[in-house]
């Protein structure tokens, strides 16, 4: 089933249009008074974010009139069971979109059957490209990549701070933050979830966790991780979820044990 979609045009397609979405945001001007507040705390959405979903709602529907859409800027999010279905994020970091610190990606992903099946992310500041399909390895710009093979003392944790919702998750997430960091060598945050499940899955880091994200969010880095090695669920070890949000723990096989035990003790 899913070993057949994208077929191989499909995706050269697919990977083209995500290239050009990284344009549409790298060539963005003016880009603080094109904000709007979305709900949450400092949740912010720009004429871009919007620019760039729906280019890549109306490109890829072209290339694969088969496929449904889910992407973050709908107000109403619909996961179908009987057809691949498109998971976007049109700017993975938002904020870091707005500030001009360049670490903010295009995220699209493909959902069939419930399961993560072909994903890309793109930082076009870098022109770093991540994919993965399912069965077929994950690739860095056509390079193959793997997760590291560093223990839980050595490990570089990823911190996601959920900043939306920091009223009722900021003192889980310091605690959870604090007890993996007094264990492994050092931890980083890039504003970006997507960016740091891919440096994850090229084994730059070797852990990351957040307490709540978006099926846009992970779903292309799932399977980019899955397929370079690594795990990925929800922090008590349950499946992702794609027809809405959950909480995301990844790490390499080496770390996961000790750190998931760690994590957990702080729930």
């Amino acid at each position: 089933m899913y070993r057949n979609f994208p077929s191989p045009q499909q995706e050269a397609q697919i990977l083209c249009a995500i290239r050009r979405a990284g344009e549409i945001m790298t060539s963005a001007l003016e880009v603080q008074d094109a904000v709007s507040a979305k709900p949450g705390t400092r949740n912010y959405v720009t004429a871009y974010d919007v620019k760039v979903q729906k280019y890549l709602f109306s490109t890829l529907a072209e290339i694969a009139p088969e496929a449904a859409f889910l992407g973050e800027e709908e107000d109403v999010h619909v996961l179908p069971e009987d057809k691949p279905c498109f998971v976007i994020d049109p700017i993975d970091g938002t904020l870091n979109f707005i500030r001009d610190l360049h670490c903010s990606c295009v995220s699209v992903g493909i959902v069939w059957g419930g399961k993560a099946v072909w994903g890309a992310v793109y930082n076009p500041y870098t022109k770093e490209l991540f994919r993965a399909r399912k069965g077929g390895g994950a690739y860095l710009n056509d390079q193959p990549i793997h997760v590291s093979e560093l223990s839980l003392e050595d490990a570089l944790l990823s911190v996601g701070s959920s900043p939306y919702i920091r009223e009722t998750n900021w003192e889980k997430t310091f605690a959870i933050a604090s007890s993996l960091f007094l264990r492994c060598s050092d931890f980083r945050r890039s504003g970006s979830a997507a960016y740091d499940l891919c440096t994850l899955a090229c084994g730059r880091t070797d852990l990351f966790f957040e307490l709540i994200l978006g099926p846009w969010d992970y779903c292309a880095g799932a399977i980019i991780i899955e397929e370079a090695g690594g795990s990925i669920h929800q922090l008590d070890g349950a499946p992702l979820r794609y027809d809405t949000g959950c909480p995301v723990f990844a790490s390499n096989a080496a770390s996961h044990d000790a750190a998931l035990r760690l994590l957990q003790e702080k729930l």
